[in-house]
């Protein structure tokens, strides 16, 4: 058996559902995104696997992804899909 090191990740969830607060890692935008959509996100920072900190839901999704905040519309946040991440005890 081969000693794999992965990072301890949970199901996948919408981002506008995860709590403020929370450390999440960038899985997937989802297909409703459009490529403009999809290519601006990305010039800001967000690919898979980036890690996040969610620092507000209301009145929009603001995330933190290094040092660029960011304040998303919630019809944008439901289709980015991310990963909770588990403590490493």
């Amino acid at each position: 058996m081969s000693a794999k090191t992965t990072k301890p990740l949970s199901a996948r969830l919408p981002l506008a559902f995860i709590t403020p607060g929370t450390e999440v890692e960038l899985a997937a935008f989802g297909d409703e995104i459009d490529p403009i959509q999809r290519e601006q996100l990305t010039a800001y920072g967000l690919a898979e696997s980036r890690s996040l900190r969610v620092l507000q839901q209301r009145p929009m999704t603001v995330i933190l992804a290094d040092e660029v905040e960011l304040a998303l519309e919630h019809t944008v946040a439901r289709h980015i899909w991310v990963e909770k991440r588990r403590p490493n005890n």
